[in-house]
């Protein structure tokens, strides 16, 4: 069965307040190591996000003097600009921030990740309360599944119980997360769903598709005599 986020994430959570200071937070992003932190109201509902990134703004745009707010550079960095005098989580913060929910499937958060550009992900229930964060890292944890097991379910959960196929059709060999499937499918439909869903399966990297499919039956239209006239 695929993962999901509550199978990942992480329920020990680094938040802060709108009210954390500048210097607060650059000393818990040292201590615990993290990228990112949620940024909770007073009654723990997820506000917005402050990644290593946004305090990085104040030393490259001010401490650093990298770069300066010219006519050009103000149009095209104001946000940049507008965090470097930042002193709170408030000032700083990306709103509205990206979620997802506990229920969620493991690469969904991944592809979240992969098109908002973000490393983390607060994780939050139906009412938008914060219970946890999933990283990029977590999402990838589901690609250390032992290839046994890979193998395993394919042939136990896949072919034999939700395909009702004689798993003896098939030889199913996993290397590094790599699935090789030979054999004959009964049907030409049911080995390309087999594959399909195979690709679905928890710690997969990869389907090579080594099956004999049986040719299409060929419909022959047989004409039936109508009275004679």
């Amino acid at each position: 069965m695929s993962a999901t986020v509550k199978d990942v994430m992480t329920t020990e959570v680094v938040a802060v307040r709108k009210d954390t200071s500048f210097k607060e937070m650059a000393a818990l992003l040292r201590q615990h190591r993290v990228s990112a932190f949620p940024v909770i109201d007073d009654h723990g509902k997820v506000v917005g996000v402050v990644s290593e990134a946004d305090l990085l703004a104040k030393e490259a745009l001010v401490a650093g003097g990298g770069l300066q707010p010219g006519p050009i550079s103000q149009l095209r960095h104001r946000k940049e600009f507008s965090k470097a005098g930042a002193v709170t989580a408030a000032d700083l913060m990306t709103t509205p921030p990206v979620t997802i929910s506990a229920r969620e499937l493991a690469s969904h958060a991944a592809r979240l990740m992969y098109s908002c550009k973000v490393k983390r992900l607060p994780v939050v229930d139906a009412d938008n309360y914060l219970v946890g964060i999933v990283s990029r890292a977590d999402v990838l944890s589901v690609y250390t599944q032992p290839d046994a097991d890979i193998g395993q379910e394919i042939v136990d959960r896949l072919i034999l119980t939700e395909f009702l196929t004689d798993p003896a059709r098939f030889t199913v060999t996993v290397k590094n997360g790599v699935v090789t499937l030979e054999g004959r499918p009964e049907t030409a439909d049911s080995g390309h769903a087999i594959v399909a869903a195979v690709w679905h399966v928890e710690g997969v990297v990869s389907v090579r598709d080594r099956l004999e499919y049986p040719p299409a039956h060929a419909h022959t239209s047989v004409m039936t005599p109508g009275p004679l006239l």
